[in-house]
């Protein structure tokens, strides 16, 4: 795999969008191939996964990876957005009646798997429009609730109005959704005022980069450049040796061999058959395949 293929973990400012950031990395990088793998809000700050060179054909593997925030939400007011950048909605002062255990209590009966109906002004679709395009014209999209799973949510901070929080929760969860709705089980309603993401599966914010710090980032080979098998630390993993390495060029499955679970204490979110295993030799990423019949079928083949 070539040199500038990879994933590097950015830590995305407040006020951009992620689009603009993936565009000024590319920038900075002088690559063509870039792309993200999960959105951020404007107003949002933390961690984006950006996939580089021909890093950026792994999108769907990092898909299902857990997501992190520490957020704040504001009681008594919701807004069209469900956050700070949107139209107040109503208002009810009735959080000054709350006390801490009721809240705490209101957000630890959030966790578990449950429905969430997303955000109007989010990038779901309805009727094949995104749905923030329809709310923009001041259209009410019919978004359906779907399943979501708040896999840990504790409370950090009360200051009312203001009360912050950390959640881990699965891919699609709207954290600003989810303070919509806490602030409904508590009575006066809620909005999002501040998100940032703190990690997403086994990569946290603290080994990220700024934008602008992108390339030193990876001249230096710094902690936010993964390269090779250092980007899929949650995937079963399979080293070929120099015969098998010529069958994968070609596309043949080869035998299942000694397949490796993930690597030290990274999370690994399937079990069985069916996961995806990354083919390798010296680091270097070979392919992806997946396994049937006790064999190793290549899926996508980065190798020449």
């Amino acid at each position: 795999m070539a040199t500038e293929a990879g994933l590097l973990l950015v830590d995305k400012p407040a006020g951009g969008t992620s689009h603009d950031i993936i565009l000024r990395i590319r920038r900075k990088l002088g690559v063509r191939r870039i792309g993200h793998t999960g959105t951020l809000d404007p107003f949002a700050t933390g961690l984006l996964l950006s996939l580089v060179g021909s890093f950026t054909r792994l999108a769907d593997l990092y898909h299902g990876l857990p997501k992190s925030y520490d957020a704040t939400m504001a009681l008594g007011r919701e807004t069209d957005t469900d956050d700070l950048t949107g139209k107040t909605v109503s208002e009810d002062a009735g959080w000054r009646e709350l006390d801490a255990e009721a809240i705490r209590a209101s957000l630890a009966a959030r966790e578990g798997v449950g429905r969430q109906v997303p955000s109007v002004y989010s990038a779901r679709r309805a009727g094949g429009e995104r749905a923030h395009a329809l709310a923009r014209r001041g259209e009410r999209p019919d978004l359906e609730a779907r399943e979501v799973t708040i896999h840990e949510i504790a409370v950090t901070d009360i200051d009312l109005p203001r009360v912050r929080f950390r959640a881990r929760v699965s891919t699609g969860t709207y954290v600003r959704a989810l303070a919509r709705d806490i602030g409904r089980d508590l009575g006066p309603g809620a909005h999002l005022t501040a998100l940032r993401r703190t990690a997403i599966g086994p990569f946290g914010v603290d080994e990220a980069t700024s934008p602008d710090e992108a390339a030193e980032a990876v001249a230096a080979a710094s902690t936010a450049w993964r390269p090779g098998m250092a980007a899929l630390p949650w995937v079963w993993r399979r080293e070929l040796n120099d015969g098998e390495r010529n069958e994968i060029r070609y596309g043949r499955s080869i035998e299942r061999g000694d397949v490796l679970p993930p690597c030290g204490n990274a999370p690994d979110s399937r079990e069985g058959t069916g996961n995806p295993v990354a083919l390798y030799a010296c680091d270097d990423l070979f392919a992806i395949a997946e396994e049937r019949d006790g064999r190793l079928h290549p899926k996508k083949v980065f190798a020449a």
